[in-house]
């Protein structure tokens, strides 16, 4: 296949209709039959990324390899592809602007006018067209809804790529919702036939219409809307709910979504196709052999999409231990009440994640001595880790006043800000008063693991690369004092300066971690922290 072909997903009606799910599904079907993918995502918002943004407004904060603080939909792509993400894989109307900008201020415009069309359009186009070399098919979700005033700019790009490309080198698809009326008893077209006619008014046409809805769409209603929105009966394809995400991609294929996509290039669809790996995926998911109870001690569990990676990582871990994970939401500051705690007696694993700023961290603490203390299976990530750490300075080692430096000046700051730390490029270094916006230790960083400990064996090796997300450091002039009371730091960074995991050797699981490895977890490749975690929890059920 020598050309790239470009496919494009919008939403219409309303948002939250699964346009990611599309992407990444779609991504894993064109797999299946033998073709590479890259999977990409324009956000019309002006922030210039999500990092700055609450959980509770964006979901969370998906970290690439290389650095780039992301959309949450990039998370579904790499668990449906595998295929790693970039930073040149998602954009926002804040970067474009920003950069267009900037080069403005330089004097870079030779003082021309610079506009939507065609400036801040073009450099849509090149993020779009860009580093594609030898991808066969590179899919593009645009975020928003037809309609949005913010993401006319990019709807109007791809409109511009629909006609710079050649013939069969581009497919538009539109997903759409088809509601059922209770009181009429009817499933209803319109509002597909209006978002259709929205897109078509800004020049767009669908080759496919992905239409969601609640019960299954009638022959009849789908050849009205085949008929309305100017489509190929066949090119109208229904998409339902399904009892887990992992069987979306067998779901699409079932309806044909795939060979459709390919009639749009003009592709034999004939070539077997082998969905073996989610059909695996799916049957382990519907016969677990037994359940655990794993409580988040979070900060943000008003939202379940704030912790997107880390519950599909308890599901991945739920699939390697053939049990199906049972999670119970429970907010941080809860823990902060007198007799709280009990809320924590008959679960098989206590998790407490990473977040920001002081609310709930005297929960966090709290949850992470209970564990410890009854033996409980205890995962801590980035925050978590930290609060576990000054747990054990304040419990084990008698550190009296331990704390962290994030919430104010503690008379034993056992963690603190990070100024600055070695990378393959030299030394980052960082000023406490700088931007909250990209000022992380952000990405992909190696470690290396204590010969024996828990953490080597479970990784089965004595190096690892983890994606990190953070601001403050467990303090590594405490470690004597800490390790002389019984918490051993496993894991530290190439140059032994930053403690990255912490672990008690005499309990059954305890570990902390610094980074985030709930993002390279896949369902059909579990993390092995989070594989070990769940069978840990499982023999705690056992004795519960």
């Amino acid at each position: 296949m020598s050309m790239t072909r470009y496919i494009f997903i919008t939403g219409g009606v309303v948002s939250s209709l699964g346009k990611g799910l599309l992407s990444a599904a779609l991504g894993t079907l064109l797999q299946a039959r033998g073709y590479t993918v890259r999977l990409r995502k324009l956000d019309p918002y002006l922030n210039v990324d999500p990092g700055t943004m609450s959980p509770y407004q964006h979901g969370e904060v998906y970290v690439t390899d290389d650095g780039a603080e992301t959309d949450l939909d990039l998370g579904h792509y790499e668990r449906f592809t595998g295929v790693p993400s970039r930073t040149t894989d998602n954009v926002t109307s804040g970067r474009i602007y920003q950069d267009i900008l900037t080069k403005e201020r330089r004097g870079d415009y030779l003082g021309g006018t610079v506009q939507v069309i065609p400036h801040v359009t073009d450099a849509i186009k090149d993020f779009v067209l860009a580093q594609t070399d030898g991808i066969d098919f590179v899919l593009c979700e645009i975020g928003g809804t037809v309609g949005d005033i913010e993401s006319l700019p990019f709807m109007e790009a791809i409109r511009q790529l629909g006609t710079d490309l050649d013939r069969g080198q581009s497919c538009f698809i539109h997903l759409t919702l088809v509601p059922f009326i209770k009181a009429a008893g009817e499933l209803k077209t319109k509002p597909t036939q209006h978002s259709v006619k929205e897109l078509r008014g800004i020049g767009i046409s669908p080759d496919i219409l992905v239409c969601r809805a609640e019960q299954p769409i009638p022959l009849g209603e789908r050849h009205k809307i085949a008929l309305f929105c100017n489509v190929a009966k066949s090119a109208v394809i229904q998409a339902l709910d399904v009892s887990s995400i992992y069987e979306v991609p067998i779901a699409y294929h079932g309806e044909g979504l795939d060979d459709e996509v390919l009639k749009v290039f003009g592709l034999p669809a004939e070539q077997p196709v082998d969905l073996s790996r989610w059909n695996d995926i799916v049957k382990n998911l519907k016969n677990p052999e037994g359940e655990v109870k794993i409580a988040i001690v979070g900060k943000y569990t008003g939202l379940k999409d704030a912790y997107k990676s880390l519950s599909e990582s308890l599901v991945h871990g739920g699939i390697a231990n053939r049990v199906n994970v049972k999670i119970e939401w429970i907010e941080a500051e809860l823990f902060e009440q007198p007799d709280a705690i009990h809320r924590l007696e008959d679960v098989h694993g206590i998790l407490v994640p990473g977040g920001f700023g002081q609310r709930g961290t005297e929960g966090k603490i709290a949850a992470a001595r209970f564990a410890r203390e009854h033996n409980i299976p205890f995962f801590g990530i980035c925050l978590g880790m930290q609060m576990a750490v000054v747990e054990a300075a304040r419990n084990m080692a008698g550190l009296e006043g331990a704390g962290s430096t994030e919430f104010g000046t503690p008379k034993v700051p056992v963690v603190g800000l990070l100024t600055e730390w070695a990378t393959e490029a030299g030394i980052e270094i960082r000023e406490s008063d700088m931007d909250l916006g990209g000022t992380m230790r952000l990405g992909a960083y190696p470690a290396k693991l204590t010969t024996g400990s828990h953490v080597q064996k479970i990784y089965g090796t004595d190096r690892i690369s983890e994606r990190h997300r953070h601001r403050y450091e467990v303090n590594i002039s405490y470690r004597s004092q800490l390790e002389e009371a019984g918490l051993v730091f496993s894991g530290l960074s190439p140059d032994s300066n930053l403690p990255e995991i912490i672990e008690l050797p005499d309990h059954p699981w305890y570990i902390g971690v610094q980074f985030h490895p709930e993002l390279k977890s896949k369902p059909f490749d579990p993390h092995p922290l989070f594989a070990s975690f769940i069978g840990a929890a499982l023999k705690q059920s056992r004795l519960v």
